[in-house]
């Protein structure tokens, strides 16, 4: 029961991996070779695409606790689930979408967004604590 209410307050965040999902696993015919995209575009969406995931993990959270604690094991744990979502999505793109390619840089790069996501919130909570 209590999951589903902390479920509740990650509402942003699941509507959100659902459309990383789709977009990750969508076809890009020619869309590399349209001249709108410079090489490394793609790296750099998956960045943005993990800060912005991880920002509404810890916007959840807070909402869902009702303050602004600093808590190292919920900083592990949305690194846990993001790192998840991460591979699942390479692992997918690699068996069952293979018309896309699966590339460690990508995982790096959502790695990277999840640490400036991350960094973000230390950052922020730092600010909070010495008012």
């Amino acid at each position: 029961m209590q999951l589903i209410k902390e479920l509740k307050y990650q509402a942003w965040a699941i509507a959100w991996t659902i459309l990383i999902l789709i977009f990750c696993c969508m076809r890009t015919d020619g869309a590399s070779n349209s001249g709108l995209f410079f090489e490394g575009f793609d790296k750099l969406v998956h960045l943005g695409f993990f800060y912005v995931l991880t920002v509404l993990m810890f916007y959840g959270k807070i909402t869902y606790q009702h303050n602004y604690r600093f808590r190292s094991l919920t900083i592990f744990k949305i690194i846990l689930i993001t790192a998840g979502i991460g591979a699942g999505i390479e692992f997918l793109q690699a068996t069952f979408f293979t018309y896309r390619s699966a590339e460690w840089w990508d995982f790096g790069c959502d790695m990277i967004g999840v640490m400036m996501g991350v960094f973000s919130y230390v950052l922020l909570h730092k600010m909070d604590y010495e008012k």
